[in-house]
């Protein structure tokens, strides 16, 4: 409009023997024009910055961000870890526990080098296996690669326990942004840990029935864009029907057993409800072999002297 008012300004003074009048008439026309749209664009920024929504994390509906701004705007959660907590990749780094769950990291690593691998998802036959355990390590160990970004999201809607393992309280988590509570997706930073969080959030009534809502496959394709590991920690498999529709999204499983708990039936059972293509291979939990444990413990404590002598 600007290009066009000068023209016609120039027109003007250069014309000869022009009716002056109609030049004016038409400059005036556009001047007010202009004028008007300046006022009109002005009102409409005023109005877009205010109901403008505010980016928080992961806003599905805000403007494209890269993955690590993102990743870098998730509110952060403090830390509490109680000193009897299982979670021995954080409290006893030292440990044989700490040690194998490396070894899982490792292990893990290298399948992917011939395999799409990126979600994986930790289940068990019967609950009190120590799933939950399983994943919350295997996800801090994970993490400690700092060029990997690891997620770690509680698929267990049933019987939710992150927040107690981590000691970070109710929050809102999958429940709610399935149910659209909340229009951001509640990833979390676990302050410390380099690790991300997607907490169960507020148990529903019909767990079931909100994850067969259609919107979990959709939200698992943006995770699995933003975060270079993705750990699950899912309901048993039985009887319940929801390990079934998690290990449908994801890549690999590893079945969880604990010495002394699962029978043997109960372990078929498990194995015959997983996809024999998704079946990462299975773990035994609270497995006692005191020989392999004193000469682990004598071993690290030879390197720590070595090192520190």
């Amino acid at each position: 409009m600007s290009n066009l008012f000068d023209a016609l300004q120039r027109a003007e003074s250069e014309s000869i023997g022009s009716d002056s009048s109609t030049f004016s008439l038409a400059t005036e026309l556009l001047q007010a024009a202009e004028k008007k749209m300046r006022e009109s664009a002005l009102n409409v920024e005023e109005l877009g910055a205010e109901q403008r929504p505010i980016v928080d994390s992961f806003d599905s509906n805000a403007p494209t961000a890269s993955p690590a701004e993102d990743l870098e705007r998730c509110t952060v959660l403090p830390v509490s870890i109680q000193e009897d907590s299982r979670l021995v990749s954080v409290c006893k780094e030292g440990s044989l526990g700490a040690e194998k769950f490396r070894f899982l990291a490792v292990r893990l690593r290298q399948l992917r080098q011939s395999r799409p691998l990126k979600k994986v998802l930790i289940t068990s036959t019967i609950p009190q296996e120590g799933k939950t355990t399983v994943a919350a390590n295997l996800a801090c160990t994970l993490a400690r690669e700092k060029q990997q970004k690891t997620l770690l999201l509680e698929g267990d809607l049933r019987r939710p326990g992150l927040a107690v393992q981590f000691g970070f309280g109710q929050i809102p988590g999958l429940c709610e942004w399935l149910s659209g509570q909340t229009e951001t997706i509640n990833v979390y930073r676990l302050e410390g840990l380099g690790l991300w969080v997607l907490p169960a959030g507020t148990a529903p009534g019909n767990p079931l029935e909100l994850m067969q809502s259609g919107k979990l496959a959709a939200l698992m394709e943006q995770l699995e864009a933003w975060f270079d590991w993705i750990v699950i920690d899912s309901p048993p498999v039985l009887p319940l029907a929801d390990a079934s529709l998690l290990s449908r999204l994801a890549d690999g499983v590893l079945l969880v057993t604990r010495r002394g708990t699962t029978e043997k039936q109960q372990l078929q059972r498990g194995l015959e409800a997983i996809e024999k293509s998704k079946l990462l291979g299975a773990l035994v939990n609270s497995s006692a072999n005191t020989a392999h444990s004193d000469y682990y413990e004598r071993y690290s404590s030879s390197t720590a002297n070595q090192s520190t002598g």
